[in-house]
C-alpha cells in the first residue's frame, strides 16, 4: 500500500471543544532526561532528571501539542541552570500558546564527603528539584532539596539508664529567594540541625565518632524542623520557605513529624 505525504494532516487539537472548560495544567509528566546541573563551585555535575512540563489549555481548545514539550526541552540542551529556566518557560509558552507554563525537575544530587574521623571519602546522594512557573511575565522558581540525618531522642536519653534510640531523618526545604542559593548550602544548614549527619563511608573510629556525636546533640523532630528555620531566617534573601522534618522513628510504628512555613 502506498501511504500519501503530501496531503494536509488534520490538527484535532485545534478544533473547538464545545464542554468550554479551561485546564489549568496539561502536559508530559515522568520524562526522564540527562541534565547538567551547576554547583556552587562553579563546575558541574551530569545527572538524570525526570522532568514534568505543563501548560494551561483555553477552554476553547480541544487538546494540547505533547511533542512540543518535547521539541522545546530538546532544544535547550542538557545544560540546566537556574538561569536558562526563565527561557526554557519562555519557549514554551509561545510554542504552545499559554499564558502559563510549569517546569518540574526532580533529580538526584551528589556530593563527595569525608568521613568524619579518617577522612575517607565516599559519595552522598541527596534528592534536589526545580519548580518553576511563569504566568505572564512572571516568574515564581521554587528550590527543594530533601536531606537525610540522625535524630536522638531528648527525651530517651535523659531517662535511660544506658543508651538513647536514634533513627534517621528527612528534611525537605522548599524556598524562594532573591539570590541564588546553592544545593549545597541547603544540605549544609539541614545537616548542622541535626544531632549528627550521615555518611556513605564510615570506618570503626567514624563509627564511634557519629555514635557519640548524636548523643552528645540530642533532638526532637520539633528541635530539627526549629533549628533549620533559625538558619533559613539569618538568609535576608529568602522571601518564603517551608522547613518539613520527618523521623522515622525506631522504637514506634509511625513516624514524627514537625513543619514551619514563613513568608
Amino acid at each position: 500500500m502506498d501511504i500519501d505525504k503530501t496531503s494536509p494532516l488534520t490538527d484535532i487539537q485545534k478544533q473547538r471543544d464545545h464542554r468550554e472548560l479551561r485546564i489549568d495544567k496539561v502536559g508530559v509528566r515522568d520524562l526522564r532526561f540527562p541534565i547538567r546541573i551547576r554547583d556552587k563551585a562553579h563546575a558541574h555535575q551530569d545527572t538524570i532528571a525526570t522532568v514534568g512540563m505543563f501548560v494551561d489549555l483555553p477552554h476553547h481548545f480541544k487538546g494540547t501539542h505533547m511533542s512540543r514539550f518535547i521539541e522545546v526541552l530538546n532544544a535547550h540542551g542538557n545544560v540546566v541552570h537556574v538561569e536558562n529556566i526563565p527561557d526554557i518557560l519562555r519557549a514554551m509558552q509561545q510554542r504552545l500558546d499559554s499564558q502559563t507554563a510549569h517546569l518540574e525537575m526532580n533529580f538526584p544530587f551528589f556530593l563527595e564527603k569525608a568521613a568524619p574521623v579518617t577522612g575517607q571519602t565516599g559519595l552522598m546522594d541527596y534528592q534536589a528539584r526545580f519548580d518553576a512557573t511563569a504566568n505572564g511575565d512572571e516568574i515564581d522558581f521554587v528550590l527543594e532539596v530533601r536531606t537525610n540525618v540522625t535524630t536522638l531522642c531528648p527525651c530517651s536519653k535523659a531517662i535511660s539508664a544506658e543508651g538513647a534510640h536514634n533513627q534517621r531523618g528527612q528534611v525537605t526545604v522548599q524556598l524562594r529567594s532573591e539570590e541564588t542559593v546553592w544545593i549545597e548550602d541547603v544540605i549544609a544548614l539541614v545537616e548542622q540541625s541535626a544531632s549528627c549527619e550521615l555518611y556513605s563511608l564510615l570506618k570503626r573510629p567514624d563509627e564511634k565518632y557519629v555514635t557519640e556525636q548524636a548523643y552528645a546533640n540530642p533532638v526532637f523532630v520539633e528541635d530539627l524542623v526549629r533549628n533549620v528555620a533559625t538558619h533559613l531566617n539569618a538568609l535576608p534573601h529568602v522571601t518564603w520557605y517551608k522547613a518539613e522534618a520527618e523521623n522515622f522513628e525506631s522504637i514506634h510504628n509511625h513516624n514524627a513529624y514537625a513543619c514551619i512555613e514563613k513568608g
